[in-house]
C-alpha cells in the first residue's frame, strides 16, 4: 500500500485579491471530498480561519506565546472549524514593533514541534500575506515547507504585476528546492477579455490557468453570514464552482518552474488585451 502524502500549498497573491476567501472556500470543498486539512494563515490580520470557524476571531501563535509563558499546546493553537478543518492563525508583532514575517517562521517551527503535522492530513494550506515573497512570508517556500504554489490573480493589471513577481520569487527558489507552481486561480473581477488574458499569461509563465472562478455576489452575502460558501448555500452555482476548484486542485499533476516575464513582455501582454493604453495614444 503505498504511503500517503502530506500536500503542502500556499496561496499567495496581490493584496485584496480575495485570496483567503478562495483559500477557505476550496478548502470546504476538499473536505467535502473527505480530505483531512489544516490551514494555517499567515496574514498578520488574522482572518485567513474566519469562514471556517463562524466568524470567531481566533487568538493567534504569537499572542499565545506572549500570553503562556509557562508554555504552549497544540489545543492552545488549534482551533477545529467547518467539516473538521483545523484553523490556525500565526499573528504578527504589536504594531510598529519587529517583523510580521518572522511570526510565520515562529508558528510554523511550533507547529512542526507539537506535532500538528499529523499523518491522517492530507493538505496543509499556508495563506499568504499579500505579494510579499521575500524574508519571512517566503518562509513556506523557502524553507520547503511548502511544494505546491498557486498563485490568486484576475484580470487586473496590478494582480498580474503582482503574479509576475510572485513567480520571481518562485523561480529563485524552485531552482534550490522541489517547491512547484501548479498554476493560476482566476477570482474573475469581470473585466474585458479577462479568461484570454489569463490563459495568454499563464502560457507565457509556463503553467496553467487552473480554474476561473466568476464573480458573484453570493460571496460577499456568505461572508456577512461568516461562512463559505458551501456552507451558506450548498446547492447555489458558486459553491459548486468552489467544489470545480477543489477538484482541479485535488486532481492536479502539472507542477512548473515559472518563466517570470520582462517588465517590457508583460505591458506588451497587457497592451494586447486592452489593460493599457499604447503610449501613441499620448501622442500630438
Amino acid at each position: 500500500m503505498a504511503e500517503k502524502k502530506l500536500r503542502q500549498v500556499a496561496i499567495y497573491g496581490k493584496g485584496g485579491i480575495g485570496k483567503s476567501t478562495t483559500t477557505q472556500n476550496l478548502t470546504a470543498g476538499l473536505a467535502e471530498r473527505g480530505k483531512n486539512i489544516l490551514v494555517v494563515g499567515c496574514d498578520p490580520k488574522a482572518d485567513s480561519t474566519r469562514l471556517l470557524l463562524g466568524g470567531l476571531h481566533q487568538k493567534t501563535v504569537l499572542d499565545t506565546i506572549r500570553d503562556n509563558r509557562q508554555g504552549v499546546t497544540l489545543d492552545n493553537l488549534v482551533k477545529t472549524g467547518y467539516r473538521g478543518i483545523r484553523c490556525v492563525e500565526s499573528g504578527g508583532p504589536e504594531p510598529g514593533v519587529g517583523c510580521a514575517g518572522r511570526g510565520i517562521i515562529t508558528s510554523i517551527n511550533m507547529l512542526e514541534n507539537l506535532g500538528a503535522y499529523t499523518e491522517d492530513l492530507d493538505y496543509v494550506f499556508y495563506d499568504v500575506l499579500g505579494d510579499v515573497v521575500c524574508g519571512g512570508f517566503a518562509m513556506p517556500i523557502r524553507e520547503g515547507k511548502a511544494k505546491e504554489i498557486y498563485i490568486v490573480a484576475s484580470g487586473e493589471m496590478m494582480a498580474l504585476y503582482a503574479a509576475n513577481n510572485i513567480s520571481k520569487g518562485i523561480r529563485k527558489y524552485a531552482t534550490k528546492g522541489e517547491v512547484r507552481l501548479g498554476g493560476i486561480i482566476c477570482n474573475s473581477r469581470n473585466v474585458d477579455h479577462e479568461v484570454e488574458l489569463l490563459h495568454a499569461f499563464a502560457k507565457e509563465l509556463g503553467t496553467q490557468l487552473l480554474y476561473f472562478i466568476p464573480r458573484n455576489n453570493i460571496v460577499q452575502r456568505a461572508e456577512i453570514k461568516r461562512q463559505t460558501v458551501i456552507e451558506y448555500k450548498s446547492d447555489s452555482e458558486q459553491a459548486d464552482e468552489y467544489r470545480g476548484l477543489a477538484r482541479k486542485i485535488d486532481e492536479n499533476d502539472m507542477f512548473t518552474i515559472p518563466t517570470p516575464m520582462s517588465q517590457d513582455r508583460l505591458e506588451e501582454i497587457l497592451l494586447e488585451y486592452g489593460l493599457m493604453d499604447s503610449p501613441d495614444d499620448y501622442k500630438i
